[in-house]
């Protein structure tokens, strides 16, 4: 598996007010978005392209397009809805799956409680958006949930990861044959006792939307 922590100020400066506690709603939001579309342009370096020709108002030029089939796009619900967009706006033609993962308090566990996929993903590339790599069981069950499937390439882009999420996912991912990226914003120190990321920023979900009870 790869790991691209990435290296820009600009990755930095929004990373900063993302994790300020007074950072309202609507601001994290949109930092978000922006972080998440310099993120991309870091994870979409291995997308499949094919060679086609165009005429320029010259002359015919060589280029390339999007191979198919397309990538497909999968946030993790619900904090990953908050990334979407970011992603969307390099990736326009991309489809969008949904897997609804939720953390068990218990276990640290993940629960699948809903999908929507393609019964069918043999041949295609993966691009999973889940803000905060902490335990790494919901990262790990979504790689596999698409691996099941046939996926045959995987890059996971996150907000910020902690050390022991990494080498979670590397331990899982030496079996399955398939390539795993990981492109990170940030990796932070540790997880606490009750395994959230330290420093971190808080609950991304809860942050992004407001707490739901």
């Amino acid at each position: 598996m790869h790991v691209h922590v990435a290296d820009h100020p600009l990755v930095s400066h929004k990373l900063t007010v993302l994790r300020d506690a007074s950072t309202d709603s609507p601001t994290f939001r949109r930092l978000a978005d922006e972080l998440v579309t310099l993120l991309a342009y870091e994870a979409t370096r291995d997308v499949r392209v094919e060679t086609v020709a165009v005429m320029t108002p010259v002359a015919e030029a060589q280029g390339v397009r999007l191979a198919d089939p397309r990538p497909l796009v999968v946030p993790i619900l619900r904090a990953g809805l908050g990334m979407l967009e970011g992603m969307q706006r390099l990736l326009p033609t991309a489809e969008v799956g949904f897997l609804g993962m939720v953390r068990n308090e218990e276990t640290l566990e993940a629960d699948t409680y809903a999908e929507r996929l393609p019964d069918d993903l043999s041949g295609r590339q993966c691009y999973v958006l889940d803000p905060m790599l902490a335990t790494g069981g919901s990262l790990a069950a979504a790689i596999h949930f698409l691996v099941d499937r046939g996926a045959d390439h995987i890059t996971a882009v996150c907000l910020l990861a902690a050390p022991e999420g990494v080498a979670r996912i590397e331990r899982e991912m030496q079996e399955i044959g398939v390539p795993v990226n990981l492109v990170v914003a940030g990796l932070d120190e540790r997880l606490d006792e009750n395994g959230y990321i330290v420093p971190g920023l808080g609950d991304a979900g809860d942050r992004l939307y407001g707490v739901a009870d």
